[in-house]
């Protein structure tokens, strides 16, 4: 295998072994083109699939996509009316395209707060996928970090109360299977659109020791070309998890 991917100097040897991505920037693409924010939701499509076909091409093995956030039931009901028709009218046509390609799909958050139709559409998608093997990506859907931390402190504190778990059982290994990514491993490198400088309620405990990145790119702008320039930042930093040289 060649070391380097063309013109793009990625040095296979050092690859994040997940990326997180905060998919940001469609409401402000559309509006650059005097379109209602819909329009930007339905031409991020292309970012998405450049994006996971790029993980693949690396060999990176996880991606998670910030699909949608928990805060995001707090948009006007008109684009979250659009926000849900539109996934659900491209989870089968799209990830028919993800599946033929061989990647497995996992979903992390509250999915029981989307209808039934499009549960049982996710359902479907992780059953008919949960084989495939070149890549793992992961959907975010209605997820906040803090009510995943909250959820697995509830589910810890009730199961000490009820004597199947002890006090002295409970450390950082033991609190991250109680996580909806307990078979995932943590974030190397989180990427944020936009300009916008924040992680906004996501994957905070996975992402303890993350790289961040950000770019100006809007998320319909965001191409495989800006997948490797980020892998290409990532692979300049010294990552010391607390420790020194």
């Amino acid at each position: 295998m060649k070391k380097f991917l063309d013109k793009n100097k990625i040095d296979f040897n050092n690859l994040p072994h997940h990326v997180a991505i905060i998919m940001d920037g469609n409401g402000r693409w559309a509006k650059k083109r005097g379109q209602m924010r819909t329009y930007g939701h339905e031409n991020a499509i292309q970012s998405v699939k450049e994006t996971v076909n790029g993980c693949k091409e690396l060999g990176i093995p996880y991606i998670t996509l910030y699909v949608f956030s928990s805060e995001n039931w707090n948009r006007p009901k008109k684009e979250i009316e659009d926000l849900t028709c539109l996934f659900y009218s491209n989870i089968r046509n799209f990830f028919e395209e993800i599946h033929d390609s061989n990647v497995k799909i996992i979903t992390i958050g509250e999915i029981e707060k989307f209808s039934e139709k499009i549960q049982k559409e996710l359902f479907f998608l992780r059953k008919k996928t949960r084989n495939n093997t070149s890549i793992t990506l992961i959907l975010a859907l209605s997820y906040g970090a803090r009510e995943e931390i909250l959820r697995a402190t509830k589910t810890i504190a009730k199961k000490v109360s009820q004597g199947y778990l002890s006090l002295d059982e409970i450390n950082a290994f033991s609190f991250n299977n109680f996580l909806y990514t307990k078979e995932i491993p943590d974030v190397d490198l989180i990427i944020r659109t936009s300009g916008e400088q924040r992680i906004s309620n996501f994957l905070l405990w996975q992402s303890a020791y993350a790289e961040l990145y950000f770019t100006n790119i809007l998320w319909p702008d965001f191409r495989k070309k800006d997948l490797y320039e980020a892998i290409i930042n990532y692979q300049k930093r010294n990552r010391r998890f607390g420790k020194v040289e």
